[in-house]
């Protein structure tokens, strides 16, 4: 089982939420997963004081980086950090993005994708309003890297909603993309599933799909369903609620004949460049 997908019910304490993930990380570990995905905002959830937190971790001075790459480190497994605060490297006075780092199993940062759609939108929930940008500033690029399982496109929650990501990253030769998330209750429970499926279908790709799932602080209800969808859009594990591991292998064989039988990215015969606008 090389893929592990991990669901969580992170809170606002920081150093609880880095013990509940190393106790999931190392059960991957120990199921042979060679690469693992939590979910977004694993470590701080409902916290308000992100840039503080974002200028200590780009100080050296927090402690979830430390954690990860010693994480990363103890246990031999690649982890795809799913979000915490971090500003542009070498700017820590800049405004935080909602980083997605990538580490590989020496402890190293091989990859660092900045969330490029920001969650700005009314739902009918508890809350209400929700305004990542309040915290967050936009990314700028897609990222892909190389792993011990294949090909990896980075994604994280909201950019579910934008297919043209997605086809950028199969572009890019993605072969997985990992989509940690935070969906909320309402929005998952109308659009969750469709989206994970539909992304893997599209992109041929594997989709990591690492969710928060349960009531964080605040009232906050976050809608869980965390799942690996294979390139046929077969759901090969999910988990409804609470935390989870969830364990999946990449037929990377299969993948090549469904990508031949179908070859949808050579039948394409439309881009955003083709369009006819009237004069």
């Amino acid at each position: 089982m090389s893929l592990a997908v991990i669901q969580m019910v992170s809170q606002d304490d920081v150093l609880a939420n880095l013990a509940h993930a190393r106790r999931l990380l190392e059960q991957a570990a120990a199921s042979g997963a060679r690469l693992a995905v939590l979910p977004e905002n694993f470590a701080a959830m409902g916290r308000r004081d992100l840039a503080a937190l974002g200028r200590a971790e780009a100080l050296g001075e927090g402690p979830i980086l430390p954690w990860l790459k010693q994480a990363a480190r103890d246990l031999k497994l690649w982890i795809v950090a799913g979000t915490l605060p971090l500003p542009p490297d070498g700017q820590p006075e800049a405004k935080a993005h909602a980083c997605s780092l990538l580490i590989d199993d020496q402890g190293e940062r091989v990859a660092r994708y900045d969330k490029l759609h920001l969650f700005d939108v009314d739902v009918a929930d508890s809350r209400g309003r929700y305004r990542e940008s309040d915290d967050y500033a936009h990314g700028s690029q897609l990222v892909v890297a190389d792993t011990p399982v294949g090909r990896l496109g980075l994604t994280v929650c909201y950019d579910l909603r934008f297919p043209e990501l997605y086809g950028a990253l199969r572009e890019a030769g993605a072969e997985l993309i990992s989509a940690p998330s935070a969906f909320t209750a309402v929005t998952g429970a109308a659009h969750w599933q469709i989206l994970v499926r539909a992304r893997a279908i599209e992109t041929q790709c594997y989709l990591l799909a690492a969710g928060q799932g349960g009531i964080h602080p605040k009232g906050r209800e976050t809608f869980g369903h965390s799942a690996i969808i294979d390139p046929w859009g077969r759901v090969l594990a999910e988990q409804a609620q609470g935390e989870a591991l969830l364990l999946a292998s990449r037929d990377a064989a299969e993948q090549a004949a469904i990508r031949q039988r179908m070859p949808v990215y050579s039948h394409r015969r439309f881009s955003v460049s083709s369009v006819v606008r009237p004069t």
